[in-house]
């Protein structure tokens, strides 16, 4: 695990308690704003990244700090992913879920050196599971290491996150997985998606949008667990790149099947 590990979930589960489950199925309309055409983002996500960035600052006081609503509000500090140290804060994960007040959602924080993720954690605050990698280190779930499977069906489980994808090439996609994968529901929630891949809940999911706070710990989690995870060309993620599309998968097998169908 992570050295800074302890001191960090510490943080993460103290904020989830006092201000993301405190919130939890007891927002008034107006605390739930639309962001843009479906993004929401409500008191709770607000309050979350403000203590969440006071904490993980105390804890690396050097590193930059880079919170999806505060990118929000000045788009330009999206590029702080790329200094030297970064704390990469996605408040609450699922927001659309955590607003309609039912399950999946999360708090995911990644630590960014160098534009390489180093570590990550995602945490659920209802099931109290704490996600978490080390680049090179391995992949924990509660402190215990795991490592990812397939689910063993024999048509693989994709999840695949159309919410994105343009015409015509989601129908393309649709028709070209068709008998092949069994298609089923996206959590809308990162937190939760990668979770399952490891897990062999799913075996393969494709997103088209890859903000960092969304999928820089989620990647690490997967590759660090042996699952894969890639763009779609093969090159890696780095949290800086702001290309679209990623495909990601419970085993490098598994991501070739998948690549040669999908992309």
């Amino acid at each position: 695990m992570h050295p800074l590990h302890a001191p960090v979930s510490a943080v993460i589960r103290t904020v989830a308690r006092d201000v993301v489950l405190h919130h939890y199925q007891d927002l008034a309309q107006h605390q739930i704003v639309e962001k843009t055409p479906g993004d929401l983002v409500t008191i709770a996500d607000k309050e979350s990244e403000k203590r969440l960035s006071a904490g993980l600052a105390t804890i690396l006081p050097q590193a930059s700090i880079v919170g999806e609503e505060a990118v929000a509000a000045n788009p330009a500090l999206i590029e702080r992913v790329n200094d030297s140290t970064a704390w990469v804060i996605d408040p609450i994960d699922g927001t659309h879920n955590f607003a309609h007040g039912h399950p999946p959602f999360g708090i995911i924080i990644a630590l960014v050196e160098g534009g390489e993720t180093a570590a990550g954690w995602l945490y659920d605050p209802l099931a109290d599971r704490m996600c978490h990698a080390v680049l090179r280190g391995g992949a924990f779930i509660n402190d215990e290491i795991v490592q990812a499977r397939e689910s063993g069906e024999a048509l693989p489980i994709a999840a695949i996150s159309t919410l994105y994808i343009p015409e015509p090439r989601r129908s393309v996609l649709s028709s070209a997985i068709e008998g092949k994968f069994t298609m089923v529901d996206i959590p809308r929630c990162a937190a939760e998606q990668y979770p399952r891949l490891v897990l062999g809940q799913n075996d393969v999911t494709l997103f088209e949008r890859t903000l960092p706070w969304d999928h820089a710990a989620g990647v690490l989690f997967t590759l660090e667990a042996g699952g894969h995870a890639a763009r779609l060309d093969g090159s890696p993620y780095r949290p800086g790149d702001q290309r679209k599309g990623m495909l990601a998968a419970a085993s490098p097998a598994m991501w070739d099947r998948a690549a040669a169908i999908m992309i």
